[in-house]
């Protein structure tokens, strides 16, 4: 049965401005530049905002001399209108003469709390209604901007926690820095429930809250945790347009940490609504049909069960695909899906509807989420998202196949009932207080047909147990032996994963025989570190081989760019890698290249440290057409690819992808299956 909500009354007056996307963005040969070039800035504007930015910068270099614990703690609160400014100006993006007040506006108040700061006062500490408030990432080091609306009956010196609600922003390319904090100053947002903080991260610009943006909502939930007394048991993800397609994924993959999810309009997957929205004819490879599986949201439906979902469309919005597509999806499951549909709407919110959604959320966020079911169903492609309530896979068959775990623990005298499928370890963890079973007698456990008596509950009710499968396929109790390299949760790829923890970029510190080689290195290093900053609104730590000091390897990714000879960091580690790399030719597996003309792409755990990676001559794999539509924004590479170079690179990829796979579930290449993208 479905569940149609057709909400009636008038239009809600909030539509989204958007670039348009459609068939005119279909050309790879032809991409308009993301974000767009801005408007000439008047000499008189350019120098009141520069001496301004200069006045800002010294304070903030005093602040930086600070050791006490405000200053340091609240610096990224000034520093990010500082560097709002500075990069709209050094990177033309002001985009119309409206944006030149605004800058103006967003430096004022840089200017005002630093004066603040360095009397020793932080007043924003302790405002109600719209503060914008920032962290330091941990990805690069930059800090980033998040808007807040902190409820007019918070008591900054109270007990009582709050609800919050993560609402996430649609699509808007000339939306930055200085545009979002000045939105998050002056304007708030479409959803105001009462007593409710309500956390609008930047999310690194315009990805969809996916890749170095999903780790920047996590980090600005985070630091509104650490800031304010928000009720872990009520946080919900909200958002419409892009917002809904972020809310749609961060949903499936993280559906035990909200009490609900709130998507209206926006995209849930890849495949279909290209063809459907953007008319795209597409022609993957093989792998980029299988890495479609990390954020494709219907292939994760079932992880919906843990967490209530009120969907949302315009009657007449193209983008009602995207709930509709979802609908089917729990309809396969044998679920029916809260579908509030807009009449005569078309991509805004109808304003009954929303009145509807409030009244749905709100008796929600009464009841909070559920912490520890009693059964936990969950489904992943990856050890990247590998935790549901109690239980956490620590190992898989093989990754992008689907994987599944049933696991129920009513109590009392029962077996633990558990069915698996495509794993091969997992931990159920129940921590103080919190497990069901009798403290007095050993577990029975019924786990896909095999019996196992597993050690009874601890005094204070934890209860943790580790499963793994042994060499014949029957599950056993205890820690699965170690055999050298395997992957992981945050060890298991593909490439891009790198880009979602702390990283340093690797620069040459020599050159490379084949100028081919040397060239393509220095263009692609550029590349990165451009699109880093247009794309992910960061600088990218960077350092030449020979400055990589042991605390570099310790605490970060290393992208490592160029090849053994004019990279002493890839001579290093060159040979534990599973590439061969000589001045003549690029091997892996069975096959082999031109030296001169190919250079190889991969991730692999760093052999100087195992906990971390090491990337080769790649950053984030989607490139300038992609950036047309958030639904292109896909892992586009797999663990390892070689590159042609001799073409060159283009919108699409960095040269011709002559072979690409996997890594298997120990690190180790696959039978080559030689399959090249298409050009």
């Amino acid at each position: 049965m479905k569940h149609l909500l057709m909400i009636c009354g008038i239009f809600a007056g909030l539509a989204v401005s958007v670039r348009a996307d459609g068939p005119g963005d279909n050309n790879p040969s032809s991409v308009r530049q993301v974000p767009p070039p801005g408007v000439e800035v008047p000499e008189e504007d350019r120098a009141s905002l520069e001496q301004q930015l200069a006045e800002l910068g010294a304070r903030l270099k005093e602040l930086q001399t600070r050791k006490d614990p405000l200053s340091q703690n609240l610096l990224p609160d000034v520093e990010i209108f500082h560097r709002a400014v500075d990069q709209a100006l050094r990177f033309n993006e002001l985009f119309a003469p409206g944006d030149i007040r605004k800058a103006d506006q967003v430096v004022k108040e840089g200017l005002k709390r630093a004066a603040s700061l360095l009397q020793g006062k932080a007043p924003w500490m302790h405002q109600r209604g719209l503060v914008v408030r920032g962290f330091r990432s941990k990805l690069d080091g930059t800090v980033q901007p998040y808007g807040l609306e902190v409820p007019e009956g918070y008591r900054f010196d109270g007990e009582k926690a709050y609800r919050c609600d993560l609402w996430f922003h649609g699509r808007g390319e000339r939306n930055v820095e200085v545009q979002f904090i000045y939105q998050r100053m002056k304007s708030r947002g479409r959803i105001a429930p009462a007593d409710t903080f309500v956390v609008h991260p930047f999310a690194r610009y315009s990805n969809g809250n996916k890749f170095a943006g999903e780790v920047d909502t996590l980090e600005a939930l985070a630091a509104t945790e650490a800031n304010y007394r928000v009720d872990p048991e009520r946080i919900s993800v909200r958002g419409f347009s892009m917002g809904g397609a972020a809310c749609w994924h961060l949903a499936v993959h993280y559906a035990d940490r909200w009490f609900a999810a709130n998507p209206g309009a926006g995209f849930s997957e890849t495949p279909e609504f290209l063809r459907t929205f953007q008319n795209e004819e597409l022609h993957p490879t093989w792998w980029e049909e299988k890495l479609w599986r990390m954020y494709d949201c219907p292939d994760w439906v079932e992880n919906l069960i843990h967490c209530p979902t009120v969907a949302y469309s315009g009657e007449i919005d193209k983008q009602k695909q995207a709930a509709d597509v979802m609908e089917a999806a729990f309809e396969r499951i044998g679920m029916d899906m809260v579908h509030i549909i807009g009449p005569k709407t078309a991509h805004t919110i109808h304003r009954d509807s929303a009145t509807e959604i409030e009244r749905r959320l709100t008796s929600l966020a009464e009841r909070g989420r559920e912490r520890f079911p009693q059964t936990v169903q969950f489904v992943t492609y990856t050890l990247k998202y590998n935790r549901m309530h109690w239980v956490t896979v620590d190992a898989l068959e093989q990754h992008w196949e689907r994987a599944f775990v049933r696991a129920s623990c009513p109590g009392e005298a029962r077996d633990v009932e558990i069915t698996t499928e495509n794993v091969t370890a997992m931990t159920l963890d129940f921590p103080a207080g919190w497990c069901p079973l009798d403290l007095q007698s050993d577990v029975t456990m019924n786990i896909d047909g095999n019996r196992l008596t597993a050690p009874r509950p601890m005094s204070d009710r934890s209860w943790r147990c580790e499963l793994y499968k042994d060499e014949t396929g029957r599950w056993r109790i205890g820690t699965r032996p170690a055999t050298g390299l395997a992957k992981k949760h945050n060890l298991q790829g593909p490439i891009d994963d790198a880009l979602m923890d702390s990283f340093l970029f690797v620069a040459p510190n020599g050159t490379s025989s084949h100028a081919s080689v040397e060239a393509w290195t220095q263009a692609e290093l550029k590349h990165a570190i451009d699109h880093w900053r247009q794309q992910m609104r960061g600088d990218v730590r960077i350092k030449q081989a020979d400055e990589v000091t042991e605390e570099d390897i310790a605490r970060h990714n290393l992208i490592l760019w160029g090849d053994a000879e004019n990279n002493e960091l890839i001579a290093r580690v060159l040979k534990e890698l599973p590439v061969r790399w000589t001045a003549d030719s690029v091997g892996i597996g069975d096959e082999e290249f031109d030296a001169a003309t190919h250079v190889p792409a991969m991730i692999y755990p760093n052999p100087l440290n195992p906990e971390r990676y090491v990337v080769l001559n790649s950053s984030f794999t989607y490139r300038e057409y992609d950036y047309l539509n958030n639904a292109r924004q896909v892992p586009k590479l797999p663990d390892w690819a070689i590159i042609d170079i001799s073409e060159g690179a283009d919108s699409r990829w960095p040269g011709r992808v002559r072979d690409a796979d996997f890594f298997d579930e120990t690190w180790q290449v696959r039978p080559a299956m030689m399959v090249e993208a298409p050009q």
